[in-house]
């Protein structure tokens, strides 16, 4: 039930007004504006109908304090036995809802109120719509900064940046419909994670913010962390089936508030710092920032472990936007030292996902681990074949083939492999 504060210094006034409104309101009175502004603070009516002419303090004075106190949204509607069209326009000027003459006329006061919470609905129900991202039902990036600003400056606990990773596989292999449903699905555990009072907002595509109020320990972190990889990890294989291999996970930058600051801006770099040191090792674990120092000197072979590749395993499978820097690296090297390369392309006539993977794990396997290849849109590979003259390159091409033809889950489609003169 809507709340409405009547202000007025007569007794005999406040009861009138009190009986038409309280038949479809909560009504609490009050004979001043001192007394208004406290009330306005503990009871938080949804509007104020205050008299113009009070002793002490008049309706203009307690409007203009109480639009200072709350960022000037307060409806307000004066009442006055002023005939006067002088004191309505001021009235109206310095942002009155309303403007009703005394004596009270119980359905014209009614109708006016009821326009003005009607209207007050409308206005929230457009600002809610506006902060909301469509999708997810989370706040959206303006709206989740805005709120973070605030919370930020009074409120303890951590900011965290949550990134979804490979999500841009999802999109390429299975479509943006499928893409769309991870984004829901992940914005769902996100909910888990979090208790009534804290905030989550989609902020870009796969990006994410969160803000857990009294999460004061790492270990805290590290189990949501935990839970988000494995949930979206079996979300994905009940839709997309469980031979789904897609390194799908979060990454997760976390910073502490406010023993890291309580500047919303500041505390969003240091997050995003955060988030990149895990991008930088691995994925699918959690960072949280904390003042760097200036790290230990590092010897050649720990520099070169760090670097070094793990497990050698067929040749690469690359993301598109990783192998167009490989193919430019390749374009510097044959321009500088004259070393030869090969780009084949190879198109299938079917998106679907079985096929798909199988050329992959058959490109995988059958290429030299120093090549590496790439899925561009939906069926498209492009093959890069480093220091390869053309004839070796025809001989792979042959050899993909003839893989290609005996294969029984390939043989029926159509599938032609190409070599691009370079």
């Amino acid at each position: 039930m809507k709340k409405i504060l009547i202000v007025d210094d007569e007794i005999m006034m406040q009861k009138i007004a009190s009986k038409i409104l309280s038949t479809k309101y909560e009504v609490v009175c009050t004979s001043s504006g001192e007394e208004a502004i406290e009330l306005f603070e503990t009871e938080k009516p949804d509007m104020v109908l205050s008299d113009l002419q009070m002793p002490g303090m008049d309706g203009y004075e307690l409007h203009r304090i109480l639009q200072e106190k709350t960022s000037g949204a307060v409806p307000i509607m004066f009442m006055t036995a002023d005939e006067s069209d002088e004191s309505e326009s001021h009235g109206f000027e310095i942002g009155a809802a309303d403007y009703i003459r005394k004596p009270l006329k119980a359905d014209i006061l009614m109708r006016r109120v009821e326009n003005i919470l009607d209207n007050l609905d409308k206005m929230q129900d457009l600002k809610q719509a506006a902060d909301i991202d469509p999708m997810t039902g989370l706040l959206n990036k303006a709206a989740a900064t805005r709120e973070l600003e605030e919370i930020c400056k009074t409120a303890g606990g951590v900011l965290l940046m949550v990134d979804l990773d490979s999500f841009k596989l999802v999109n390429d292999i299975h479509g943006h419909a499928m893409g769309d449903k991870i984004l829901i699905a992940l914005s769902k555990l996100l909910k888990k994670i979090t208790i009534d009072g804290d905030l989550i907002g989609r902020i870009g595509g796969d990006e994410f913010i969160a803000f857990c109020h009294n999460v004061k320990s790492e270990h805290a972190i590290a189990n949501k962390t935990k839970f988000l990889n494995e949930n979206i990890l079996s979300v994905a294989k009940k839709l997309m089936g469980e031979n789904f291999n897609i390194p799908l996970g979060v990454s997760i930058g976390a910073v502490f508030v406010p023993i890291e600051g309580t500047d919303f801006n500041e505390l969003f770099k240091k997050a995003d710092k955060a988030l990149y040191k895990v991008k930088q090792n691995g994925k699918h674990g959690y960072n949280i920032y904390s003042e760097e120092k200036a790290p230990a000197p590092e010897n050649f072979s720990d520099i070169t472990q760090i670097l070094g590749e793990r497990n050698i395993n067929g040749a690469y499978f690359l993301d598109f936007e990783i192998f167009k820097f490989i193919y430019r690296f390749e374009i510097r090297m044959a321009t500088a030292y004259k070393k030869e390369f090969q780009l084949l392309t190879l198109n299938v006539d079917t998106d679907k996902e079985s096929v798909i993977e199988e050329i992959v794990e058959l490109l995988k396997y059958n290429l030299r681990i120093t090549d590496c290849f790439t899925l561009k849109g939906k069926n498209q590979f492009l093959i890069l074949l480093p220091e390869t003259k053309l004839t070796e390159a025809n001989f792979m091409k042959i050899k993909l083939s003839a893989k290609i033809a005996t294969s029984k889950n390939l043989s029926q489609y159509k599938i032609t492999l190409d070599l691009k003169s370079l």
